[in-house]
C-alpha cells in the first residue's frame, strides 16, 4: 500500500481516526477534554501563543493515545496471551500517554494562572 495517492493516504488517516473513535474510550475521553480546552480558550480568548500551545498538546495526546492502541492491538493480535514483557510494553507506552496528558494539564492550568483577570481571581 505504499505510495497511493494522497487523497487515499489522507482517506486512511481519517479511517485510522475513526477507528480509534469507535474502539477506544481513552480515546473518546482525550476527544471530550479537548473539546473542553477548544471550550475554555473560546471563553478566555488568550492570546494567540495560548492557542497554539493547546493545539499542540491536544494533538500530542491524541496521538501517542492512537499510537498506544494501535501498539496495544498489534501486540494482542500477535501475543494473546499473558507475558511480563508485553505487560511492561503496554505499561511503558500508558505511561507515555500519562506524561504527555499531565503536560497538557501544566499547559491549561499555566492558561488559567496567565488568563485569570478573564476568571476574576
Amino acid at each position: 500500500m505504499k505510495n497511493r495517492p494522497f487523497q487515499q493516504r489522507i482517506g486512511f488517516a481519517v479511517a485510522g481516526l475513526r477507528a480509534g473513535f469507535a474502539r477506544e474510550k481513552s480515546f473518546r475521553t482525550h476527544c471530550l477534554f479537548a473539546a473542553a480546552a477548544l471550550a475554555a480558550l473560546v471563553l478566555l480568548r488568550p492570546a494567540p501563543l495560548w492557542w497554539a500551545l493547546v493545539a499542540v498538546v491536544i494533538a500530542l495526546v491524541m496521538a501517542l493515545e492512537l499510537v498506544n492502541s494501535a501498539i496495544e492491538t498489534i501486540v494482542d493480535l500477535l501475543h494473546p496471551e499473558l507475558h511480563p514483557e508485553i505487560k511492561a510494553l503496554k505499561d511503558m507506552i500508558a505511561g507515555a500517554v500519562l506524561v504527555v496528558s499531565l503536560a497538557a494539564l501544566v499547559v491549561a492550568l499555566a492558561m488559567v494562572i496567565a488568563n485569570r483577570a478573564a476568571f476574576g481571581l
